[in-house]
């Protein structure tokens, strides 16, 4: 059987079933409208440690376990490990990895990694490559922003539109038969995405930046596969915001989609982590600060990570949903393009998960 269709799109006819999960997020996230959904809520971000970088590398190994336990296995049973983050030299992933002895492929896609692990690991999987892999990603707010941007001591201004980088990890196990005890999750299509670059210059406008490489991806997707966007009951985007989400729903319509379908079908997790009423302006996203004004939504790998492992997951065990098409997007800038005069291209892989 030719697993590839159209251009971009495969299929794993063989089986890979989500078989467990596990989050970690921090005290800003755990005050969101998605609380119950996460496995630990952090009362200090520090969480323990003596570093940011430290807490988030220990945040993304306490997500990883706790996936792996409620699928019943014990870290030997997983024959690789793929993982990524938001710092140099994927540093968070990297030293969990050093702690966990598992083989270990680190992945970079920006806020977009949680799909790439994903479907990377789907496809080790229904290749036969492996048994059970994990998947994850991490980021963290201060992580980012002393990265990125300036340390948050310094209590630089942000504009409305900068989006707030989530404290959070998400991971899942990926194998190729389901866990008994819960309902069967299966990978059944995936679509790699291309770079797409808007000509955005502006770090604070990372929602539309990223808009149009996950419109090219969903479009792509739809058509490779023959199914219309209400085949899915959602289709969710990493960490648009509340901007970048109103971007691409115009766009899809602008492409032909119908209206009332796009409006009832996607969401974003950037917009779904964080309420209105909490101060981080465009919403969840890779780095950003905010310092007043409308809550807009959150954004960075762990974003998409722990939304989806945490509530979206939850709803496809407990039959909420049956068929969800998860589009984690990435803005792929450095730490000095933006000084070289560069834009920032986006990225966006798509998964379509569905209950057997």
């Amino acid at each position: 059987m030719n697993k590839k269709i159209g251009k971009q799109s495969m299929l794993f006819p063989s089986g890979a079933y989500l078989r467990g999960r596990g989050t970690v997020v921090g005290k800003k996230e755990g005050e969101g409208p998605l609380a119950d959904c996460f496995d630990l809520i952090l009362q200090d971000d520090m969480y323990g440690e003596k570093s940011w970088e430290k807490a988030e590398s220990k945040m993304l190994k306490e997500a990883m376990m706790r996936a792996v336990q409620r699928a019943g296995l014990s870290k030997e049973d997983i024959d690789v490990m793929l993982s990524g983050d938001l710092l140099n030299q994927l540093m968070s992933s990297s030293f969990m990895a050093r702690d966990l002895h598992i083989p270990f492929l680190g992945l970079y896609g920006a806020c977009s990694t949680m799909t790439e692990s994903l479907v990377l690991g789907c496809m080790l999987i229904d290749g036969g490559f492996a048994q059970n892999i994990l998947a994850g990603a991490s980021s963290h707010f201060c992580t980012a922003e002393r990265q990125f941007r300036m340390p948050v001591e310094h209590g630089n201004q942000r504009p409305p539109s900068a989006q707030w980088t989530a404290t959070a990890a998400g991971s899942v196990v990926v194998g190729c038969r389901p866990s008994p005890g819960i309902p069967a999750i299966r990978a059944t299509a995936a679509t790699i995405g291309k770079v797409i670059d808007p000509g955005i210059s502006d770090a604070n406008q990372m929602g539309a930046a990223m808009a149009p490489a996950a419109v090219d991806t969903l479009l792509n997707h739809l058509e490779d596969t023959g199914r219309a966007i209400d085949y899915y009951d959602l289709v969710v985007t990493g960490d648009l915001g509340f901007i970048g989400k109103d971007i691409m729903t115009d766009l899809l319509i602008d492409a032909g989609l119908p209206a009332a379908r796009v409006l009832e079908r996607y969401d974003d997790c950037g917009t779904m982590l964080f309420s209105k009423e909490q101060d981080v302006h465009g919403g969840g996203s890779g780095c950003g600060q905010s310092t007043g004004g409308r809550a807009d939504v959150g954004s960075g790998c762990g974003c998409s990570a722990a939304v989806f492992a945490g509530s979206l997951m939850r709803k496809l065990e407990t039959g909420k949903m049956k068929r969800l098409l998860l589009i984690s997007t990435g803005a792929m800038l450095s730490t000095i393009s933006p000084f070289q005069g560069e834009s920032i291209p986006g990225i966006a892989h798509a998964v379509a998960l569905e209950v057997e």
